[in-house]
């Protein structure tokens, strides 16, 4: 332990020391810009940044200009570009660029952070293994380029962790069914590889010394083309101590294995030690070396031996990573275990037959494309599974997170455990359960009809669009905000809620997802007012002809009944536009209010984007619902989110729709903040209702169009 301790110190000691000093660490103290030369060390990766791509890349800096001298530096940064020809880039090509420099955030182990103007300046080749993986990995994505597209973009993924071509909402399905290990080179995949390759050797008949020797220059091969990802590392130097065992003849033990590799790549690289792919990644491992023996061998004496042997690998690497996804996600996933049951059968063909289709595409494509094909049937299972399972009901469950949600579920798994090996208390949770399920089915069973008593909003299913119906406390009567894209879909929702007055129309902005339903309001309705942004040029009005409109602005406020709304945007000084801003500045223009009634608080955001969403934060109140800006894009920015701290989040979007509404890294987004996500297109119209404890939310399944 001293020794351990005494060797990570001295370890952190010199990289913290090597990346807090020198030329390149005072430039980002000063933000200064600069130019510098610098080897790429990973992939680079675009990310999700809401209003402008965003490409992050690791490099190693290895010169710097400095008033025309070049000084020479070998410290570790973090590149973040604008340009995508940096995705054409591969680790180890050498390249110059022209960057605004600034400390790296958080304690990470580099020395500064650059943003990069303009595409990358190429001084020579990438090495020659680099070239050689590259090319692998383009191979097999153009082997596949014949196959659907969930497929093409799946398979790369699970073979060499190649998720570039990955449908984002795809991605997210994988996650929320708790597949997203599959998509990350790891143990798994590496331990196909080596049974593969000692499989053949034995059956070619090579000896004992010789097939190990053959499985490490298989696996450093894959690792290379996988890219030195932090499971990959892990799993590399698991496969590789097991190894040695296998030639020495010493019977592999797992735990030593697995603590050798965290000491060893800790060591190598501290940073790792801050990395939660690299945690989850031991963390699985260990599940499947402490928890899986003792439950399979239980499960044998009810279940089949294959039955058994999979339930117990998948529920243990489930259980054993719960904790930490908890603490990120601020969910639960409670499908993850049945999804990974029915995905396992497919993994290893995918993966080898993918593997062999690599190689097979340096030297004949048409053989290629047949050996992806069995492949692609197979991640198409899988991924199926995936959005089949991350669309059902309760997929994940709310759950808090960060620090004190992980530490509150490992105390639910310890009550769990007790009260399951104690007779007494399996009888009083068993008896408290059925209790509550009968409640669940007695209250449903005599649930009212839509819609639901005491509600004070609905968002209703009127496809890629918003309509949203706020309660006056007047019987028949409610505010709308927005129309939707059809008439017959808002008019249909205020039928089934009984409005036939309509005091306050509010039109947010005129586009068509907005204001084309306004019809269907006033079908057999008595509409008072319409009150639409003073920055429109007219399709407001032509829509609301006949009624009395007038202009909204901040500050403006409206009582009827027991509701309140008070409008916080636009500000009075936004310019008027013209029919040619039909995109971002229109949406920034939206009409967005604060919405009261006893028991509740809501803020209707409209389509307003970053720009807009940053102007209004000194304006934006702490509230219990958030309808989300923009159908859940990605225009969004989190100091906006964090002012309102919703504990309810509702997206309006249409199912299906070719936008990709609502965005992966915005539901992310929301649920870092701990907020309770509700869509339309998954849970059809949705009713914030007042109850004696709080607000909860009612849902009403429909069918819409995108």
């Amino acid at each position: 332990m001293l020794v351990c301790v005494a060797a990570t110190s001295a370890a952190v000691g010199l990289r913290a020391s090597a990346v807090g000093s020198g030329p390149v660490r005072e430039l980002a103290v000063e933000r200064r810009h600069a130019i510098v030369e610098a080897v790429l060390t990973g992939d680079p990766q675009a990310a999700i940044r809401p209003g402008r791509p965003m490409i992050l890349a690791r490099a190693r800096v290895e010169a710097v200009i400095l008033r025309g001298r070049r000084v020479h530096v070998r410290v570790p940064v973090l590149l973040i570009a604008a340009d995508r020809r940096w995705l054409g880039l591969v680790p180890s090509q050498r390249v110059r660029l022209n960057g605004r420099t600034a400390p790296p955030r958080r304690a990470e182990l580099l020395a500064a952070t650059v943003f990069v103007r303009g595409p990358p300046v190429r001084l020579g080749r990438p090495s020659a293994m680099q070239r050689a993986a590259e090319t692998v990995r383009a191979r097999l994505r153009q082997a596949t380029e014949r196959l659907p597209p969930d497929q093409r973009g799946a398979l790369p993924g699970m073979v060499v962790g190649d998720t570039s071509r990955l449908d984002p909402e795809l991605a997210e399905d994988f996650r929320a069914s708790g597949l997203s290990h599959l998509l990350v080179v790891s143990g798994a995949n590496l331990a196909i590889i080596i049974g593969a390759v000692l499989g053949l050797c034995r059956f070619a008949g090579l000896g004992r010394f010789h097939a190990p020797l053959l499985a490490v220059v298989a696996v450093l091969a894959f690792v290379v083309v996988a890219r030195p990802e932090p499971s990959v590392l892990r799993a590399t130097l698991m496969g590789l101590i097991g190894l040695l065992a296998l030639v020495t003849g010493r019977r592999r033990q797992g735990l030593p294995a697995l603590g050798a590799a965290v000491l060893i790549l800790v060591l190598i690289d501290p940073a790792l030690a801050r990395s939660y792919g690299f945690i989850l990644s031991v963390l699985a491992t260990a599940g499947l070396l402490v928890l899986a023996p003792p439950w399979r061998d239980r499960l044998r004496k009810r279940l089949p031996g294959p039955i058994a042997d999979a339930l117990a690998v998948a529920a243990a690497a489930q259980v054993a990573v719960a904790p930490v996804l908890v603490m990120l996600s601020g969910e639960l996933g409670v499908i993850a275990i049945v999804a990974n049951l029915l995905a396992a059968p497919a993994v290893a063909p995918a993966t080898l037959l993918g593997a062999l289709a690599a190689l097979v595409a340096l030297v004949s494509m048409p053989a290629a494309r047949l050996l992806v094909w069995p492949a692609g049937l197979a991640v198409g299972w899988i991924t199926g599974i995936a959005r089949t399972t991350a669309d059902l009901p309760y997929a994940t469950i709310p759950w808090r997170g960060g620090g004190l949600g992980a530490a509150g579920l490992v105390v639910a798994a310890v009550a769990a455990v007790l009260i399951l090996r104690n007779r007494r208390l399996r009888l009083t949770a068993v008896a408290a359960m059925a209790g509550v399920l009968i409640a669940v089915v007695a209250l449903r069973v005599a649930a009212p009809g839509w819609p639901p008593p005491g509600w004070t909003m609905v968002a209703c299913d009127v496809g890629q669009g918003d309509a949203l119906v706020l309660a006056t406390g007047r019987g028949g009567s409610g505010v709308v905000v927005d129309t939707g894209p059809d008439p017959g879909l808002v008019n249909g929702c205020l039928e089934r809620l009984g409005v036939r007055e309509v005091p306050i129309l509010v039109l947010t902005h005129p586009h068509a997802d907005h204001i084309v339903g306004t019809p269907g309001v006033r079908q057999g309705r008595a509409v008072r007012m319409a009150l639409i942004t003073p920055s429109g040029f007219g399709r407001e009005a032509r829509h609301a002809h006949g009624l009395t409109i007038r202009p909204a602005s901040a500050g403006q406020r409206w009582s009827i009944g027991h509701l309140t709304l008070t409008i916080i945007g636009p500000p009075p000084t936004t310019p008027r536009l013209s029919p040619s801003d039909d995109g971002s500045a229109l949406n920034n223009a939206s009409i967005v209010l604060v919405a009261r009634s006893p028991g509740f608080s809501g803020l209707l955001a409209g389509d307003v984007e970053i720009e807009a969403q940053r102007a209004l934060i000194p304006s934006v109140p702490r509230v219990q619902v958030l309808k989300v800006p923009h159908h859940g894009s990605r225009s969004q920015d989190p100091g906006f989110f964090a002012a309102a701290r919703p504990s309810i989040s509702i997206v309006s979007a249409g199912k299906g729709n070719d936008y990709g509404h609502p965005s992966p890294p915005t539901l992310t987004l929301l649920r870092n903040l701990g907020t309770r996500i509700h869509r339309t297109d998954l849970n059809g119209d949705i009713a914030v209702v007042r109850t004696t404890t709080g607000l909860s939310v009612v849902t009403r399944q429909s069918t819409t169009r995108p």
